[in-house]
């Protein structure tokens, strides 16, 4: 193992791969907690949902699939920026309403769902949503030669935290979907394994 420090936090980090995981995806405990967070992760922040560069064309080609589903104010956003717009670090995001809202944000209430997630629930689409969101909290860094697997600190998400730790489920079991889609069934099997050898 190695140490890799960001954010101030001293985390030890393993290799899976062409990986380097913080042990924090093993030893920190999550659940999302939606009824008392009510999606704040969707609307707060000062830039959209981070997308890979594959996602663009998935964007774009599931837009009209999804726009039914979105507020009027979405579809402007949308329609006057693009599906996914370029932040400013350069990278490929979702795009935002007045700079607050994720522009495929919807609300059930006072609580605020995901657009794409709702017309995949009703089988209207077969992606889910994009990786990023999918993947929260754990944030992916990529470098040349690997790619930084990291927990995220946000203090919106303190419930989820408390509901992981009253259920006592960490991380990485929580995201199993989500880093089996984005690594493979082996990668998070390897993952599981290192996981409960250093409970032992």
């Amino acid at each position: 193992m190695c140490t890799f420090a960001e954010n101030k936090y001293q985390t030890t980090m393993f290799q899976i791969g062409k990986t380097i995981v913080s042990d924090e995806l093993l030893e920190k405990e999550f659940v999302c907690n939606l009824s008392a967070c009510k999606g704040q992760c969707c609307v707060d922040g000062d830039a959209g949902a981070p997308l890979d560069e594959d996602e663009l064309e998935i964007m774009e080609k599931i837009y009209p699939i999804v726009k039914p589903f979105l507020r009027p104010e979405g579809i402007e956003a949308i329609e006057k920026q693009g599906t996914s717009i370029k932040g400013e670090d350069g990278d490929w995001e979702t795009p935002l309403i007045n700079g607050a809202d994720c522009a495929y944000v919807i609300f059930d209430r006072d609580t605020a769902l995901c657009g794409i997630e709702q017309a995949y629930n009703q089988g209207l689409i077969d992606w889910k949503k994009p990786i990023s969101c999918h993947l929260y909290p754990v944030r992916i860094r990529e470098f040349t030669d690997f790619s930084a697997v990291n927990y995220h600190r946000w203090h919106i998400c303190s419930d989820a935290c408390e509901l992981g730790k009253e259920l006592e489920v960490p991380v990485y079991r929580f995201l199993k979907d989500a880093l089996t889609r984005k690594f493979g069934a082996a990668w998070y099997n390897e993952l599981d394994t290192i996981a409960k050898d250093l409970k032992k």
